[in-house]
């Protein structure tokens, strides 16, 4: 976790908003965890960002934008022309497909 303002303050301390905390019978801190995240500058009250945050959302971004590659594929069993991702089985008859070696499906 990397936590800055949003609003660049510069503040250095920052409190999280959902945080459950276990305290002993004296009230005493035993453990804590983060129920959602949640956290504010303490210095001007601004939310604050969790720059930790940002390359895990940028590679999740990435793959999310990797497009499911199809092609059209002739059916061994049915002998239809079907267009099919990957590893799919054909729609008409659920027969197993087998992808060209040579080349490449298409998008």
């Amino acid at each position: 976790m990397w936590l800055v303002c949003s609003q660049g303050c510069g503040g250095s301390l920052f409190r999280s908003l959902f945080a459950e905390i276990d305290v002993d019978p004296g009230g005493a801190y035993l453990d804590h965890r983060l129920t959602q995240p949640g956290h504010v500058c303490l210095n001007c009250g601004a939310p604050a960002l969790d720059l930790g945050a940002v390359p895990g959302a940028m590679a999740q971004d990435d793959a999310d934008d990797v497009p499911n590659s199809a092609a059209e594929v002739l059916c061994p069993v049915c002998e239809t022309l079907v267009m099919v991702a990957m590893g799919e089985e054909c729609p008409n008859c659920g027969a197993e497909l087998e992808w060209p070696e040579a080349s490449e499906p298409e998008e």
